[in-house]
């Protein structure tokens, strides 16, 4: 069996999970995906099946759409809520105008330093195992794409927006960012990938629907490459 499969991946599970669950469930050996998701975010992952496996870096390559929430007022080691939390002690008070103004700088073609609590090698180490012992590094910005930075919903500390991305954009890194141009540091405390490339999460299959699922089931949810 060849093909795509777009699974709507829970909080909670690796990207490696799914794989794994994958190969378990339905005796697969070759099953891969198009760009990882953190075990805190939900949403879109591209599962590769059998020879569409050869399509992972032409596929994990294309844009990605989420729609994400920060929370402001306190900073986090790794970035988001599921990190150690700090309160900064202070929250500004922010207009929406103020907010759009911030935004907008984040807009366009831009440079990210990547956080230490990412896969990103240096020297050999990937820098969350740095992170884990306690050393650190000082990883190289990066180009990206914020191609639409659109806020959707301010309920103070909170804002909600969407954003169109280029691959290897940290969102949690984004809203941490934001955070310090708001001056009161910030986390990444909802993400739900909605779009990869042309995949969307309209068509995907739950975690659910895949433990029930048999293989013809599987095979009538599968896009070929």
């Amino acid at each position: 069996m060849d093909g795509i499969l777009i699974v709507n991946k829970p909080q909670g599970m690796t990207s490696h999970d799914v794989v794994d669950f994958m190969r378990r469930r339905f005796g697969f050996k070759k099953v891969g995906h198009a760009g990882t998701l953190d075990p805190m975010a939900t949403g879109v992952l591209v599962m590769l099946i059998g020879k569409s496996t050869k399509h992972s870096n032409s596929l994990s390559n294309e844009e990605k759409e989420y729609e994400a929430t920060m929370t402001l007022g306190a900073r986090s080691d790794t970035g988001d809520a599921w990190g150690k939390l700090e309160p900064s002690g202070k929250l500004p008070d922010l207009r929406r105008e103020d907010i759009e103004k911030v935004f907008a700088k984040f807009t366009g073609d831009i440079e990210q330093v990547p956080p230490m609590y990412s896969a990103i090698k240096m020297n050999g180490k990937k820098l969350y195992e740095l992170a884990r012992k306690g050393l650190s590094a000082n990883p190289k910005a990066r180009k990206i794409r914020i191609k639409e930075l659109v806020i959707t919903r301010i309920a103070m500390p909170e804002i909600s927006f969407r954003v169109v991305c280029s691959k290897g954009t940290y969102v949690r890194q984004l809203c941490v960012d934001i955070g310090e141009e708001f001056g009161c540091g910030a986390y990444l405390s909802k993400l739900t990938r909605t779009r990869s490339g042309n995949c969307r999460i309209e068509e995907s299959i739950s975690m659910d629907e895949l433990k029930g699922a048999d293989i013809v089931f599987l095979g009538k949810k599968l896009f070929m490459s």
